[in-house]
């Protein structure tokens, strides 16, 4: 028989930690993330200097684009390689990684969350076409953010016939994971948190390869009374610590909310969308989204949809999933993205990507950083900042249809809508619509090829991709193209016979 969990503060349980370890810490943003642990760690590097030379490799970003999360862990010395999904929200790492002071891989969320389950069941890695002609395929880097990482984690393989890429797999050594409570044997319940990320996986990796497993929790508990509340058995948890409330916020972004953890309630309304140029653009591409249809919207300009579907009363009409597992509800965005309020179910992270990659998305709503002459999208390379893909190659790949939403132009535009017209007040000094974006996130060509329908939708415009590239559909009302569209693009779209963009785009806001 198994004896009771271990229970032992942050800074005990850290110093099992051994040099030269593969750690993988698991949560999104803010949610699910174990503060307490990645705190301690930083702490004992600093005092100790130990451990060294870590690899780190997480799926979904942690951070709050300051301090917090994965910037913990951003000190030369302790860490040699990172393998993670999204750098924006850990800042610290990025500034190593394009300093090249450590090696540094950016592989798709969705992939890497698999990956882990591959990685537990001793299987050689993640088969799969997601990545093929980004820059995570071999072609194009395979993932590789600097001249200092070169040993190859992604490999074409040819199966069938097809092309395709494996994601390989490498061990885990040791597993920094959250939960609610742990009862006297480890078993770990999750009622509090507002997602289940990739939990399990991650901590059967470690255990399987005969690693330590910490998992941080809020409480402690005589029994998990219900086995199925159980999300990770404790005989795959090695140390157990009880973490100061400080450092187990709920999210990043809020302490405790009760409906990121509740169904059947009734939604709160969104904050509304007051900039006109969100309001258009999110109005625009709330038409695209059909009643019945599983949506996801991507963090950002996207958000705006679901606050315009529930000021014009169409929320309910569809169902709106994140990638981290919630199904239905509102989307929470900030630093609670990941969570939702009053879903209907919250499935693991792994299993919801299985439901994208195999075609379960009638469409995706994702922003462009950048829009290339082929309609290839680039999202993760901004200016001197590396933000990564997180889970944007996963779902852009697999929903049967794509809007992209972005403005036109970038860096200072301001717009005026007044009597059902739009008018530039000042423009953007930034171009979005380039000749060739700088980096390859979601690839145009290979969209044509899959079939998808893809629409860029700005405040000013609408373009469709086809075999050719982007051509012109609709043009905002107040809009001249020689005036506010050639002079603001890279290149010239294929020729066409737009029409106006809706009328209710450019309604007033709801007062």
């Amino acid at each position: 028989m198994r004896g009771a969990a271990r229970v032992v503060g942050a800074d005990e349980a850290v110093a099992a930690i051994p040099a030269g370890a593969t750690l993988a810490v698991g949560g999104f943003v803010g949610a699910g993330h174990p503060e307490a642990l990645t705190s301690a760690l930083e702490r004992r590097f600093l005092a100790t200097g130990t451990p060294r030379d870590l690899t780190l490799v997480y799926a979904a970003g942690q951070g709050d684009r300051g301090s917090r999360g994965l910037n913990h862990l951003a000190h030369e010395g302790l860490l040699r390689r990172v393998i993670g999904g999204h750098w924006n929200l850990a800042p610290r790492l990025g500034q190593l990684a394009l300093a090249g002071k450590i090696e540094a891989y950016n592989l798709p969320q969705g992939v890497l969350s698999v990956l882990l389950r591959e990685i537990a069941a001793g299987r050689p890695g993640v088969f799969t076409r997601v990545g093929l002609e980004t820059f995570v395929d071999p072609l194009h880097g395979g993932g590789r953010l600097n001249a200092r990482t070169t040993e190859p984690l992604v490999e074409r393989v040819e199966i069938d016939g097809e092309t395709m890429l494996r994601y390989r797999s490498f061990p885990i050594d040791a597993a920094f994971i959250r939960a609610t409570a742990a009862d006297q044997r480890g078993n770990l319940s999750f009622e509090r948190e507002g997602l289940i990320g990739e939990v399990l996986p991650i901590a059967q990796a470690a255990h399987n390869r005969g690693g330590v497993v910490i998992a941080q929790v809020e409480r402690l508990v005589e029994c998990v009374a219900d086995p199925k509340a159980v999300r990770v058995p404790g005989l795959l948890v090695d140390l157990v610590v009880v973490a100061d409330p400080a450092e187990h916020a709920q999210t990043f972004g809020a302490s405790f909310e009760a409906d990121f953890v509740t169904a059947g309630g009734p939604l709160p309304a969104p904050e509304p969308v007051r900039a006109p140029e969100r309001r258009v653009i999110g109005a625009r591409a709330l038409r695209e989204v059909r009643a019945g249809e599983v949506v996801n919207l991507g963090i950002g300009l996207p958000e705006a949809v679901a606050a315009l579907a529930a000021e014009r009363g169409r929320l309910g009409g569809f169902t709106l999933t994140v990638e981290s597992g919630p199904t239905g509800g509102l989307p929470a965005g900030g630093l609670s993205f990941g969570c939702s309020r009053q879903p209907e179910a919250i499935i693991d992270q792994p299993a919801q990507f299985d439901f994208y990659d195999g075609g379960g998305l009638d469409v995706a709503v994702l922003g462009a950083a950048e829009v290339g002459e082929d309609g290839s999208v680039n999202v993760s390379l901004l200016g001197d900042r590396f933000a990564g893909a997180g889970g944007f190659i996963n779902i852009a790949q697999s929903a049967r249809r794509l809007v992209f939403c972005c403005p036109f132009r970038a860096d200072g535009l301001a717009v005026e809508v007044a009597g059902g017209r739009l008018r530039i007040a000042r423009e953007g000094t930034t171009a979005k619509f380039v000749r060739r974006v700088k980096q390859i996130c979601f690839h145009g060509p290979s969209a044509i090829a899959r079939g998808q329908q893809v629409l860029y939708v700005t405040e000013r415009a609408v373009f469709a991709l086809g075999p050719d590239g982007l051509r012109l559909t609709e043009i905002a009302p107040g809009i001249d193209p020689a005036r506010d569209l050639w002079p603001g693009m890279e290149f010239g779209p294929l020729p066409g016979c737009p029409v106006l963009m809706p009328v209710d785009c450019f309604a007033d806001p709801a007062k």
